[in-house]
């Protein structure tokens, strides 16, 4: 596609600061770099070692261990661009990256943020006006109203009554997991109000909280997205990430298995346009569950998502770079024509923590070995000697598998995970190892709950 006019203005930074840690830094200094951009990278106490420091053009410690001391210090992160002369803040995922307050505040310091305006964040990052612009731009919702709670027990009485129970309580500015709860039953509706609104208000500073109706059986399907600032947005394919443990995503891939064409199609147009009214711009996800043929929005994320190389390996787009040049001001280079998405691709996340118990495990990385061949791409940071830390996410390394069919892949990704070794500390490489030989796993019959129900079954046994 030839370049708009508008594209003259493009290139506003030469200097990126990433405004995060691990492999997601990594990732985004590679990316940066194979566009000719110059890397500032961030660290706390507890990652003044991190390789990625070593390749950057500039290296700054801005506080202690702990993360609101440091990759959560807005004011530290500011002041090291300013420091080092960055042009643009990219705050990779988790930590700031959903932030319309530290979006803003980047933009207010001259800055360019890498990732939508702090009012497109707002909006989805609030789970009812985000539910309220979905509906008006035609994505299929989940039954509910898309107003917040009242506090009138017997009007509260009244909406779950006429969704019907099984419903699910939700913390309007909730994420991760958390902030909220099942409620099977009337009899115990307002105790799970009443522990919900507490809940939201110390995780997310707000009680506000809606109900939805409680899909018992449903995937979780999620669309990817790309728009510029000139009015243009594609959509990159479908994920499945239903293999989740308490709320968490443990493997994606991509595309989702057993959906057609015809059926997701209509949902990506309408995320494109949901993307188009409200002036969105880079990368996001559609959340949704899946069920009996029906889509039902979620959640939108407006970020990078960790489960990104799964779309890349299908859709021959690297997201991440699309990303910065939408923050420089350029157009896209593909039309919704050009996608293609081509064979299947897994993600395994491989975390620091006991594969029985799941609990972190810190330690020093003694040996290290990782898989390589066709088809196999490993995004990590760590390495022989490396020290991994109690003070963050137990995430150390995401391995990835692309092959033709799903099937081939899923024998890629069992070789790879053979060839995978980390000694030192614990990891879930056995529980991955295990999960890729189950049967209902490998033939696609799964949902949102069947892992944690596998895991009940095997500590059984």
């Amino acid at each position: 596609m030839p370049e708009r006019p508008e594209q003259s203005a493009a290139g506003r930074f030469d200097t990126v600061l990433i405004a995060n840690r691990g492999e997601i830094a990594a990732r985004i200094q590679r990316a940066c770099r194979e566009l000719g951009l110059k890397t500032v990278a961030i660290c706390s106490e507890a990652d003044r070692q991190a390789p990625y420091g070593k390749t950057a053009d500039s290296f700054l410690c801005i506080g202690p261990s702990t993360a609101a001391k440091s990759y959560l210090n807005q004011d530290a992160i500011l002041l090291a661009a300013r420091l080092a002369g960055a042009g643009a803040v990219h705050p990779g995922y988790g930590f700031l990256s959903e932030n319309a307050a530290f979006a803003d505040a980047v933009e207010q310091a001259g800055l360019t943020f890498i990732g939508p305006t702090a009012s497109s964040i707002a909006t989805m990052g609030d789970k009812i006006s985000a539910k309220r612009a979905m509906i008006a731009a035609g994505v299929p919702c989940v039954p509910g109203p898309d107003t917040a709670l009242p506090d009138d027990p017997a009007t509260i009485e009244h909406i779950a009554l006429e969704i019907g129970y099984p419903v699910i309580i939700k913390a309007a500015g909730g994420g991760g997991g958390r902030g909220m709860r099942v409620v099977p039953k009337a009899d115990v509706l307002h105790e799970a109000i009443a522990l919900t609104r507490e809940e939201a208000r110390k995780a997310f500073g707000s009680p506000s909280l809606y109900m939805e109706k409680f899909l018992e059986h449903p995937r979780h399907i999620e669309i990817q997205v790309i728009c510029d600032d000139h009015g243009n947005a594609v959509w990159l394919g479908h994920r499945d990430c239903s293999m989740q443990r308490r709320h968490q995503k443990v493997v994606e891939e991509a595309p989702a298995p057993g959906i057609a064409s015809d059926i997701i199609q209509p949902v990506g147009l309408a995320c494109v346009q949901a993307c188009l009214q409200i002036g969105y711009r880079g990368v996001g996800t559609f959340e949704f569950l899946y069920e009996d043929g029906a889509f039902y929005f979620i959640e939108m994320n407006t970020r990078l998502q960790v489960e990104h190389p799964v779309t890349e390996m299908t859709s021959g787009v690297d997201i991440v770079q699309a990303q910065i040049r939408a923050a420089q001001g350029h157009g896209l280079d593909l039309n919704q024509g050009d996608v293609t998405c081509e064979g299947h691709s897994f993600e395994c996340r491989i975390n620091a923590e006991d594969p029985e118990t799941f609990l972190p495990s810190a330690g020093v990385v003694t040996h290290l070995a990782l898989p390589a061949g066709p088809g196999i791409r490993v995004d990590t940071h760590i390495h022989a000697g490396y020290k991994v830390s109690p003070y963050y996410d137990s995430l150390i390394a995401k391995l990835i598998v692309h092959a033709p069919t799903r099937a081939e892949a899923m024998t890629r990704m069992r070789e790879a995970l053979a060839g995978t070794e980390v000694e030192g500390i614990s990891t879930n490489i056995p529980f991955l190892r295990a999960l890729f030989e189950d049967g209902a796993f490998s033939r696609g019959e799964t949902d949102i709950h069947y892992l944690e129900q596998w895991l009940k079954l095997r500590r059984a046994a």
